[in-house]
């Protein structure tokens, strides 16, 4: 049940932030390894629409931002995980 619970929670993070940013985000990570990543370099990415298999929206922020939107949504995925489910009728 916890399982459930976990991977439901998981499912809803990972939709919302989509494929397409998994991808942009290694290329990302590579090119700040090798310290030639901008932190004031703008960045658009599209971002599916959760629901629809054509929608989308062109999302722009910064480097630095992107970095913590994936931070806070790291966090959330790891807090879902972490707490603990109560069986309901108990």
């Amino acid at each position: 049940m916890k399982y459930l619970i976990a991977m439901a929670g998981l499912a809803t993070l990972v939709a919302s932030s989509g494929a397409l940013a998994q991808q942009a985000q290694s290329a990302e990570s590579s090119a700040s390894e090798r310290g030639t990543a901008d932190p004031d370099r703008v960045i658009c990415r599209r971002i599916g629409e959760t629901g629809s298999r054509l929608a989308s929206r062109r999302v722009c922020m910064t480097a630095a931002q992107w970095a913590e939107q994936r931070r806070l949504e790291r966090m959330d995925v790891e807090r879902s995980q972490s707490q603990q489910s109560v069986p309901r009728g108990s």
